[in-house]
């Protein structure tokens, strides 16, 4: 359903929309060049890396609803919603619901020890890029055990970003309007 922009509010700012689909943007771009087009799976590592540093930073000085402040939630809250939208009782957030904020932490997360141990294997394989010098003084299985974390957490990664459509689409269900619009648009229905 389409609303009118009087019905609507801006909550996403035009930062986050793009930390967002750049961010998503970069992570398959790596995920699928995996070692077939190394040069391009790095970049896009080296990016990720940079998106990770500005929205750690726009969580503290960006706008109300990007703010950390603005959605992070102790787990027991984070439960407390996800039991409530199983029950079909979850209230609506015009931000972040609390499942939402726990889902940017985790991928957030997720993704910089994804990049780092990326580092570390590009470091031992490749002798190549800032973790070249240590890992050259490391045994050869730390560079192998880097390698399985690397894509072990690649893999988790992926998994979290299906439950987060997953959460999306069953948010917007609930609620009645279309969230992945809104991460376009940057609007928000008002009210209920």
């Amino acid at each position: 359903m389409h609303r009118s922009p009087a019905t609507e509010i801006k909550v996403w700012d035009i930062p986050v929309r793009l930390f967002h689909w750049s961010f998503a943007s970069c992570f398959f771009i790596a995920y699928i060049t995996e070692d077939d087009f190394l040069s391009l799976h790095n970049n896009a590592g080296y990016a990720i890396l940079g998106l990770i540093l500005f929205r750690l930073t726009w969580g503290f000085i960006g706008t109300k609803h990007a703010r950390f402040s603005d959605f992070i939630q102790p787990p027991s809250t984070v439960v407390a919603y996800i039991k409530q939208v199983i029950s079909f009782r979850a209230k609506r957030y015009l931000g972040h619901n609390p499942a939402g904020g726990a889902m940017v932490f985790a991928l957030l997360l997720a993704l910089t020890l994804t990049c780092l141990t990326g580092l570390a294997t590009y470091g031992a394989e490749q002798s190549a890029g800032p973790l070249a010098d240590f890992m050259r003084t490391q045994p050869i299985a730390i560079g192998k055990a880097a390698e399985e974390l690397h894509e072990f957490l690649a893999n988790f990664t992926l998994l979290l970003i299906l439950f987060h459509i997953a959460g999306v689409l069953v948010a917007s269900f609930q609620h009645g309007e279309n969230l992945i619009r809104s991460m376009f648009t940057g609007r928000k229905q008002l009210t209920d």
